[in-house]
């Protein structure tokens, strides 16, 4: 495997990650291995791609659009106010987008910069657990269901 991410969606494709929520259009929505921001996200491409660019121009509107809806399950689901979206691909340069809910409780320094911008110390303290997160990752499933044919 290439990249981290081609791992993750080798084990999505094979029924073996426990972070997947669902299989959506473009790829997989999975649980971030940090859940310091509750529903921390990521939707994977499937296939996997370099990056945005080396998708067609429909396939490129499916992946965004499946971002987005994404976005609303995790609004809807964890009370956040917004949802940060990053496309970077500089570490793994294969195509994943991360989503962040952002909540009126975080801290006031911390609130308006970037997720990343949290000290790692901090990112690292609330890992994914499977057993813990699996109600919620059911009610983001539900909540994605409802905006896309699966």
């Amino acid at each position: 495997m290439p990249t981290a991410i081609h791992a993750r969606v080798h084990s999505a494709q094979a029924g073996e990650n426990t972070t997947v929520i669902c299989r959506m259009p473009s790829g997989w929505a999975v649980m971030g291995d940090s859940q310091l921001l509750r529903g921390y996200c990521l939707l994977l491409s499937d296939p996997v791609v370099p990056d945005l660019n080396a998708l067609s121009g429909a396939e490129r509107a499916q992946f965004l659009a499946d971002m987005a809806t994404l976005g609303d399950a995790i609004l809807e689901v964890s009370g956040a106010v917004r949802c940060n979206y990053e496309i970077l691909g500089n570490q793994d340069p294969a195509l994943h987008a991360h989503v962040f809910p952002r909540f009126d409780t975080e801290p006031e320094s911390y609130r308006t910069l970037p997720p990343m911008f949290y000290p790692a110390e901090q990112r690292s303290a609330v890992p994914f657990d499977a057993v813990r997160d699996k109600e919620f990752m059911t009610k983001i499933a539900e909540a994605v269901a409802k905006r896309v044919s699966l």
